[in-house]
């Protein structure tokens, strides 16, 4: 490994050197987002001592070379630079600042969270990690698997500026960069706004597409029709030619998840004052098809939901 730069104390964690290929990192939670996000690093050339808790998530990493941790203070004590890709906020909370978790490394100064936990948790990690001299990342990425694999990602950052500069050059491996600040959350915030209107064009969808094959339209011709009309979005543009209209709800993000990041919007915008009438609803469809379907179910099962309801199936 190349000799490092002295640390200086305003940068809060490794110098721009210290993140150039060949550098270990650590990568806690490598499942089905994390494991395509940390295939891409060991890809561009970094070292990586990952931990998950299960084993067939870091397996095929490890025959790549990575090394693996009994726990995410063990990667905490291993790298400079730890990410976590992780799927609710109390599991970050316990990842970060658990008994076994990063905090109780000893040699990390940087954490990147590419979770969707949460402003609120953002802030509680940012603020625990103060008396370690730790410094959080809040980067929750947008894009699904598909991004994951590809690189494509949407990761929304907030940090402080010069630790934005740091990161820069690992980030840069997932997708496209889009800073929002340096006050912990603010990209939390971003994400779930996001998630939020992704998850209502899928309900709202659902809803008109059912409609109009109750009244005699052909359920492909009828998204053919909206995406090139006012109508169209993700939902009409990707979700159901790949998962609704063949019939196959595979897109690659579950209900379970999805029904947590609207419940998180929902709870931090009535924090924040702000009403959520439409994304209450989202909410509530959410609630219906994870009760019926089951946390693990693809998101697009909304739209079987609306299938029942309708006494319709939405197939072309």
């Amino acid at each position: 490994m190349p000799r490092q730069e002295q640390r200086t104390p305003a940068s809060g964690g490794a110098t721009r050197s210290e993140t150039m290929a060949g550098e270990t990192i650590g990568f806690v939670g490598t499942g089905r987002m994390g494991g395509p996000m940390a295939g891409r690093l060991m890809d561009a050339g970094y070292s990586l001592c990952v931990y998950d808790t299960q084993s067939e998530a870091t397996n095929p990493l490890v025959a790549r070379g990575a090394r693996l941790a009994k726990s995410p203070a063990e990667v905490a004590s291993s790298a400079d630079i730890v990410l976590a890709s992780l799927p609710t906020p109390d599991i970050v909370k316990t990842v970060t600042l658990g008994p076994d978790g990063i905090i109780a490394g000893n040699r990390a100064s940087i954490v990147i969270d590419l979770s969707t936990s949460g402003p609120g948790a953002a802030k509680l990690i940012a603020e625990g990690f103060k008396s370690r001299n730790l410094t959080l990342v809040d980067a929750p990425v947008s894009g699904g698997i598909k991004g994951a694999v590809n690189g494509t990602l949407a990761v929304m950052v907030s940090c402080p500026k010069d630790t934005y500069e740091t990161v820069q050059p690992i980030l840069k491996h997932f997708g496209k960069l889009f800073y929002t600040g340096d006050k912990p959350g603010t990209a939390q915030t971003a994400k779930l706004a996001n998630n939020l209107m992704a998850a209502a064009a899928l309900v709202i969808t659902s809803e008109a597409v059912a409609m109009g094959v109750k009244g005699g339209v052909d359920a492909k011709v009828l998204i053919d029709i909206i995406n090139v009309s006012s109508g169209r979005n993700s939902a009409s543009e990707d979700k159901f030619p790949r998962a609704v209209l063949p019939g196959t709800f595979d897109f690659g993000f579950t209900t379970g998840l999805s029904y947590k990041d609207v419940r998180l919007c929902i709870d931090e915008a009535e924090a924040m004052g702000v009403p959520m009438v439409c994304g209450s609803v989202v909410r509530q469809m959410l609630a219906i098809t994870n009760a019926k379907y089951g946390a693990s179910s693809d998101f697009t099962s909304i739209a079987k939901v609306l299938e029942e309801w309708a006494g319709v199936e939405m197939r072309g």
